[in-house]
């Protein structure tokens, strides 16, 4: 039975939102029953009725679609903020007390403070509070962090990640609504390329190692001096099973298009995998020769073959990896509401903790960036 979904924000030309809408769609678990698509009312009602959303339910503003959809009996059951960082926790405590499950772009919040208030309604409205780390549902990510598990590579001695890109290197693209929102404090909160991009590679090596970041030292740059916010960051990582992190993140990387990469070595062997040739993972055992694993070919793990779906030798991307999450998420939405425990390879998604650490990052990293590179706890106050 398909569950209800609903979203907020991803209007019209927004470049996070067809992902979203295809990545809901793509199992047959979600049907688009509700939106709030646009800071414009006009605007969203508009283009939430031509994605096949009825006039009843295409609101002009959230407010108005937590009160229409909040007694509906086929109300939504689950909501996607997908609108500037700065709201992202109103809307969000907003819907989870009136019972909704939420999944939030990221970063989850702006502040610490209210990153751990989220957590803590979360868990007070026994809802899922999800977030965003949509590349954590690629197949061989996945694999990759279950052969880290079992042991394959050894205890993992140091991780390196990058999310280095050069999309906004251009000058003259200063003003571009979509880009000058990243660097504005008072929408991005108190970092921008690190909050925008640092933060999925950082999530995505404490998900594949299965340790939590310690402390961290940073150094953030404006290379564009128009800028408030950075747009390149260097930060190093200690974590909490001891393994050591290299991380850089940059907007002004030109030549670089996606660029989130992870390289993981331990004391018997080393892996390596990007996001733009995401159906192949290097693993390199000690003292052998290179292997290239394959998503799709024979004896994965269980949790890779759960997150294909397509035979070997056909591309999988972005909307397939977002969809991984989605049906994570109704998953266990489904066996919640029948009183059952949910399939544990379904847990995999990324939940408000892993959005509270990473908010404790950022605001560690702009500490010790503002102190000259001083070591810094990045650990969320209520986890200390």
């Amino acid at each position: 039975m398909r569950l209800n979904w609903g979203m907020i924000g991803g209007g019209e030309g927004s470049q996070i939102g067809p992902a979203h809408r295809i990545a809901a769609g793509m199992d047959g678990l979600f049907t688009f029953a509700a939106g709030a698509l646009d800071a414009d009312p006009a605007r969203g009602k508009d283009f939430a009725q031509r994605l096949g959303v009825s006039a009843d339910r295409a609101y002009g503003n959230w407010q108005d679609m937590l009160e229409g959809e909040r007694n509906r009996p086929d109300r939504i059951e689950l909501v996607t903020v997908a609108t500037p960082n700065a709201t992202h926790y109103p809307i969000a405590k907003a819907f989870l007390q009136a019972g909704f499950h939420v999944l939030v772009e990221k970063p989850m919040t702006v502040t610490v403070e209210d990153a751990e208030d989220l957590v803590r309604t979360a868990k007070a409205a026994n809802r899922i509070c999800a977030v965003n780390y949509g590349y954590t549902g690629y197949a061989l990510v996945r694999h990759m962090k279950a052969m880290v598990a079992r042991g394959d590579i050894g205890k993992v001695r140091l991780v390196v990640a990058e999310f280095a890109h050069g999309h906004h290197a251009d000058a003259a693209d200063a003003d571009n609504p979509r880009v000058r929102w990243r660097y504005d404090p008072a929408q991005a909160g108190v970092s921008a390329q690190f909050a925008d991009c640092g933060i999925h590679a950082l999530h995505m090596a404490s998900f594949v190692i299965g340790q939590e970041a310690d402390k961290l030292q940073a150094d953030f740059a404006s290379c564009l001096p128009v800028r408030t916010l950075e747009d390149d960051a260097m930060v190093n990582l200690r974590f909490s099973g001891g393994t050591v992190g290299r991380l850089w993140t940059s907007s002004v990387a030109i030549g670089r298009q996606h660029g989130l990469t992870l390289q993981v070595f331990g004391e018997t062997g080393g892996l390596r995998w990007a996001q733009e040739q995401p159906n192949q993972l290097h693993y390199m055992p000690l003292g052998k020769r290179l292997q290239i694993i394959e998503r799709g070919e024979g004896n994965l793990s269980p949790e890779a073959d759960r997150a294909s779906r397509v035979t070997v030798g056909h591309a999988e991307g972005m909307p397939e990896a977002f969809a991984n999450i989605y049906r994570d998420l109704a998953d266990t939405i489904t066996a919640q509401n029948a009183g059952k425990t949910p399939d544990p390879a379904a847990n995999l998604f990324p939940k408000a903790e892993d959005g509270l650490r990473s908010i404790a990052a950022i605001h560690a990293a702009v500490t010790s960036a503002a102190a000259g590179g001083a070591w810094t706890d990045a650990r969320p106050p209520m986890f200390r």
